[in-house]
């Protein structure tokens, strides 16, 4: 009797050790799977103590245009940093659609991204580039601005006093400018203060699949969504899109003086980039460092490692870096989406402005500012000046075509009427979909 019971209890106990092996087996993969899903941005660091600030929008009635229900890149992050290590708080909207989604699933989401770097002084000339965007567009816009942190009130101070009409039509969120802990001093002086933020966009916004990057000097002369329409273009390789740099290679500076690899015959220029960043994150980048193809994350740091004392132009340098190594991911757009003074200032050289005008003004060097291009400085102080919700024609286009006349006497004055055929199409367009009541 005692025998049996002893080998009963024995046949127990090796039941009750295989169940508790099973117990641990499964413990030790849940804890490795945890970690494994840890975002590699975790060496990320942050200017802001405060974090993030983002603006809901109140819902609009009647005719003006409802936020999507697969909104992008609307989770409030309350602590500094980069998303995905701190807490969270949602709003009443959906989160991102998984990172497997497609370019054209991309193009369906009503709302369009738009990211923005600015630093130093440059509130005003950011507010003028938000604001040309908001003109036109018919379809709602997240504004993401990346700013200094003295920066962040006066941006919500003056985006919450525009009108009322508008503010349906547009949120944004604002954020600390974020590097990576390594180098970040180096990152943030790379070329213009805080520029190199753009290259760090995919590994902060992660909730966010498709984003139209510009400049703060950029100026949109039609809607946004003309240029977010280009997502629907990419084929299956594309990741990004810019302009050329140059269309002259007489005149052009990559292929005269850039000593690394750069992007085709002249360059292309990142002050308007275009980009699915699910693919980016995703995609695995031949590079001239190792055989091995690197993620975008894990490329960045060696790519300045290896070419800081070779670039001029900073982030713009890396990119073209990457994409010469890179061809079959980038599409290039036309130079009338990113129109520059190189495209006037010994004569034009932009065919396609010539033909259906300027679609998006970049007044890179200054031009905005100064007097060497008083043809770009006219078509910015107008739309400066602009009081959102005035008559369009009264209030910018015939100010602008008087200021234009005075311009002549430089060759981006003489072909100022470039400037002006996408805005009147603009314009007409906007005053016909208010008439039909749109």
């Amino acid at each position: 009797m005692v025998v049996r019971v002893s080998a009963f209890s024995i046949n127990k106990m090796r039941c009750y050790l295989h169940a508790l092996m099973l117990c641990m087996v499964f413990a030790i993969f849940s804890v490795l799977y945890v970690f494994n899903q840890l975002p590699v941005t975790s060496s990320f660091e942050s200017q802001d103590e405060d974090g993030w600030t983002d603006r809901r929008t109140k819902k609009s009635s009647g005719r003006q245009p409802q936020f999507g229900a697969q909104d992008t890149g609307h989770v409030v992050r309350k602590c500094g940093g980069v998303p995905g290590l701190f807490d969270q708080q949602e709003h009443d909207r959906t989160r991102e659609k998984p990172a497997s989604a497609s370019v054209h699933e991309a193009t369906r989401d009503e709302r369009i991204h738009l990211a923005v770097v600015a630093c130093g002084p440059r509130l005003e000339e950011t507010l003028t580039m938000l604001k040309s965007a908001l003109l036109f567009s018919t379809k709602p816009l997240h504004f993401h601005i990346f700013a200094d942190d003295h920066l962040h009130g006066s941006f919500r101070e003056s985006l919450d006093l525009w009108p009322s009409v508008f503010q349906t039509r547009f949120n944004y969120t604002t954020y600390p400018i974020t590097f990576l802990r390594e180098n970040a001093k180096e990152w943030k002086k790379l070329f213009k203060p805080c520029a190199s933020q753009r290259l760090f966009l995919p590994l902060i916004l992660k909730d966010v699949d498709s984003l139209l990057y510009v400049d703060t000097d950029i100026l949109f002369l039609q809607p946004v969504e003309e240029i977010w329409s280009l997502l629907s273009l990419f084929n299956s390789t594309h990741l990004a899109a810019m302009a050329p740099e140059h269309e002259e290679p007489r005149i052009a500076w990559y292929n005269r003086f850039a000593r690394h690899p750069y992007y085709g015959k002249t360059g292309v220029n990142s002050g308007v980039m275009l980009m699915n960043m699910t693919r980016i994150r995703e995609k695995y980048f031949k590079n001239d460092m190792t055989s091995v193809p690197l993620q975008w994350e894990e490329l960045l740091m060696p790519l300045l490692q290896k070419y800081k004392l070779n670039i001029t132009w900073g982030d713009q340098d890396l990119l073209n870096i990457i994409f010469h190594h890179n061809p079959e991911s980038l599409y290039v757009f036309p130079c009338h989406w990113n129109y520059r003074p190189d495209h006037c200032i010994y004569g034009s050289n932009c065919l396609k402005a010539e033909r259906e005008g300027v679609f998006i003004l970049h007044g890179n060097r200054g031009v905005y500012h100064d007097d060497k291009q008083p043809a770009f400085r006219a078509v910015y102080e107008a739309i400066q000046k602009y009081t959102l919700g005035d008559n369009l024609v009264q209030s910018l286009l015939l100010p602008l075509e008087v200021n234009l006349q005075e311009t002549k006497h430089t060759y981006c004055g003489r072909a100022s009427q470039m400037f002006t055929k996408r805005l009147k199409q603009s314009i007409s367009i906007l005053q016909q979909e208010t008439i039909e009541g749109r």
